[in-house]
């Protein structure tokens, strides 16, 4: 997401750090080119005056042109203006109410209600341990109830039995009453969407409202529709008492208009963002990690909170007990592929990390893309336990039978082995400064990473898998110059 944004401010702000002092005539300029990179990105017109209008008041201030570091203090003020742009602090549902919080979803037909209620309703369930029910009041889309209990399976959540002829207002007030009987902490309220919003919409949602007296009246809209979701949310807080807005198919909006403007024009916060069909595809919206992101700055909070929903601990504690005997084979180099799979695989890590952007793009024309994790998993799966375990047992005849396996080459296992010998060697050189709590103690004493362990992961990744063409020279690049050379081998 942002990709767009991104690009051309990363372009804007490597201008301003690259020159020592700066003139109030750079900044203006460099402001100017802001200004349009927003409404290239589909940001609204009013939203963009003002947010230029204030980064130009603190940025040719005294103090910042002349400071010791003029440009990197002015990207630190577009990212406090971006954040606070964007809502300043997250906005979490309003649950800690008497049982049952009620939840209702709004919106327009397609934007993605049914299915964002069933992923709210499994972060709640998974992540914050509550009862849910989920109901569906949609009377007027074909199979619409049907959809929800569906998805309630799939996510092992309750939903409300349905009743054939009852009213949304019937069903709303069946969905509260079981809830409080049942002992439910949550129930969620899937109301019925139109394609256009109508009188007839929002008098069926005022209704339902009134009977259900709402802690949480969710806005779902669409984000790749761009400014006209930024119209929808207008119209909808008009009308009704919206606590908060939800954002669909981040993933798949490059720009990321609609975010930008949605809470200065609706002065409601954005407390979830889709990200993929995926039920756990649903991430809280924390402004600050957005505003990170944006100017390239890395979300490594994210991505440790990442790690630790997906690293199973006994994984772990296993592996960490192998390193400290300084062990290290290819069942344990599988774990960590799976691992990355799972936390959103390379673009999505390396778009968390700090000073990763250029790396990225080089990494996806260089053809490191996900399917390399997928070669490299194939390859290790058309090895035998044996030789999983012990890797040097794997001579030219044994190569070949696990490259047509695999559907690989030769050269391809042979790098994979490569990659895990650097690895292996990296766990030993750890073994030899006292295991995990002896590399702990050097680096908080500010030794940083040991000799020839580079600034990222030992061993980095094997380029030209499957034909895709070695990495390209990532000199140039604003990461750390360890890990592009770890990278170039």
């Amino acid at each position: 997401m942002f990709e767009n944004l991104s690009d051309r401010l990363g372009g804007v702000f490597d201008k301003l750090r690259g020159r020592g002092a700066l003139k109030e005539q750079d900044v203006r300029d460099a402001m100017r080119e802001v200004r349009i990179a927003l409404l290239e990105a589909d940001v609204a017109l009013p939203v963009v005056k003002d947010f230029v209008a204030k980064v130009t008041d603190k940025a040719v201030g005294h103090e910042v042109l002349k400071s010791v570091t003029p440009g990197q203090q002015v990207v630190k003020i577009v990212n406090d203006a971006l954040t606070e742009m964007l809502g300043a602090d997250a906005s979490e549902l309003n649950i800690g109410v008497t049982p049952p919080a009620v939840i209702m979803m709004v919106g327009l037909q397609g934007s993605g209600k049914t299915t964002t209620t069933a992923k709210i309703a499994k972060m709640l369930k998974e992540k914050q341990g509550k009862k849910v029910l989920m109901a569906s009041l949609d009377v007027n889309r074909p199979a619409a109830q049907e959809q929800l209990a569906v998805l309630g399976e799939q996510v092992s959540v309750q939903t409300l039995p349905v009743v054939t002829g009852q009213q949304p207002t019937e069903i709303a007030k069946r969905a509260v009453q079981s809830a409080k009987l049942q002992s439910f902490d949550v129930v969620m309220l899937d109301t019925a969407g139109r394609l256009h919003v109508d009188q007839q919409l929002m008098d069926e949602m005022k209704a339902v409202a009134d009977i259900s007296t709402p802690d949480e009246m969710l806005l779902v809209v669409d984000s790749l529709t761009g400014q006209d979701a930024v119209n929808v949310a207008q119209n909808f807080s008009g009308q009704v008492d919206l606590t908060g807005v939800v954002l669909t198919r981040m993933d798949g909006d490059a720009r990321g208009g609609a975010a930008l403007s949605m809470r200065t024009v609706t002065g409601k916060p954005i407390k979830f963002a889709g990200v993929g069909e995926k039920m756990d595809a649903l991430e809280a919206f924390h402004p600050d990690r957005v505003a990170s992101r944006i100017l390239g700055m890395g979300d490594i909070v994210s991505m440790v909170e990442r790690a630790a929903e997906t690293v199973q601990k006994e994984d772990a504690d296993k592996l960490a007990a192998k390193m400290a005997k300084g062990q290290f084979d290819m069942n344990d180099l599988r774990m960590q592929l799976k691992q990355m799979t799972q936390m959103g695989g390379l673009g999505a890590l390396a778009g968390m990390m700090p000073g990763m952007k250029k790396a990225k793009a080089a990494m996806q024309k260089g053809g490191m893309d996900d399917k390399l994790l997928v070669r490299m998993d194939a390859m290790i799966g058309s090895m035998t336990p044996l030789e999983r375990e012990r890797p040097a047992l794997l001579n030219a005849k044994r190569k070949i039978r696990v490259a047509k396996g695999s559907g690989t080459t030769v050269q391809d296992v042979n790098r994979l082995l490569k990659m895990h010998k650097e690895m292996s060697g990296a766990m030993k050189k750890i073994r030899k400064m006292g295991g995990l709590k002896g590399l702990a103690a050097m680096m908080g004493k500010g030794g940083g990473m040991p000799p020839g362990m580079g600034g990222g992961a030992p061993g980095g990744l094997p380029g030209n898998m499957g034909g895709q063409g070695s990495l390209p020279d990532l000199s140039g690049t604003d990461i750390p110059p360890d890990l592009a050379k770890l990278l170039k081998k």
